[in-house]
């Protein structure tokens, strides 16, 4: 039955309007019809009323979303409770761990998405990230990617910054792992506040691995706040609406639209996600793209 299941999954996957577009050149298309959200953004929400915030996540005009779980329904409920809102799952984020102990399991969940992308956003590991965690989690991204693969899904990692380091060093860990993926099917999402969090340019990094990275997490950070990796984490008060903070949304916008990216979704892990996504929207509609 489960085969039967992923027959039709993929059948209904390969026949979406997202997989048919995937070969038009991004910088043709609208960026407002490529925005999307992460509903990690309204985890508080989630968890009081799921129905209730997918209605939310309706109101905002936007055309895709990207999972971090179900929040409590079978993947086929959520995927036909989004579809009834008018919101396609373009990506989900899967949990490395959970790869780890059942591959298939994750697997069959992401099909049943209909996701086109799976991403995990976070490597388990204690204190700092190690040589050791960085080559255990290349070989293992080097087994998923291919399998992903085999069913039109283009898996990837999501640094989050401790990847890089204090800063610049001539080889980072996240160069080791981008290298030694290269051809193995293993791609990228580039969050952009933990990139610049982690010391990093990301107009750089787009160029450097432009066949790599295939979706972004727009989100901003504060003005001022030092960068580099100085402090264990970043405060919610740093993460700002986009257009506010530091980063400068045109120019990395466009050139991972250059590059063919397609997909760009919102993350707000700030002090009000529901106050602030309408404002990060409506930044990013207004730029001529």
């Amino acid at each position: 039955m489960k085969c039967f299941l992923r027959i039709l999954s993929v059948a209904a996957f390969a026949a979406s309007p997202l997989f048919a577009n995937h070969h038009k050149s991004a910088e043709h298309t609208p960026l407002a019809d490529q925005l999307g959200l992460q509903l990690w953004s309204l985890k508080d929400q989630f968890e009081k009323d799921v129905i209730g915030t997918l209605d939310v996540v309706g109101t905002y005009g936007i055309p895709y979303v990207e999972t971090a779980g179900t929040n409590g329904m079978v993947p086929e409920q959520y995927r036909a409770e989004l579809v009834n809102r008018g919101v396609t799952v373009a990506s989900a984020h899967v949990q490395y761990d959970a790869l780890v102990k059942n591959f298939e399991a994750v697997l069959i969940d992401v099909i049943a998405l209909g996701a086109k992308y799976a991403m995990i956003p976070w490597i388990p590991h204690d204190g700092a990230f190690t040589e050791d965690d960085n080559a255990k989690a290349i070989e293992r991204l080097k087994e998923w990617g291919p399998k992903f693969a085999e069913h039109g899904i283009k898996f990837g990692y999501h640094p989050h910054g401790y990847e890089f380091g204090a800063g610049k060093e001539e080889v980072t860990l996240f160069d080791k792992m981008a290298k030694a993926t290269e051809g193995h099917d293993v791609y990228f999402q580039m969050d952009v506040c933990w990139v610049v969090y982690g010391g990093e340019d990301p107009i750089a990094l787009l160029h450097e691995y432009k066949d790599r990275w295939v979706s972004m997490h727009v989100k901003d950070i504060r003005k001022g706040v030092p960068v580099g990796f100085l402090r264990p984490n970043l405060p919610a008060e740093d993460r700002v609406v986009i257009g506010t903070g530091r980063v400068d949304w045109p120019s990395v916008i466009s050139t991972a639209r250059s590059y063919g990216m397609e997909l760009f979704f919102i993350e707000d892990e700030g002090v009000n996600a529901p106050r602030d996504i309408p404002l990060s929207l409506e930044y990013l509609r207004s730029l001529e793209m």
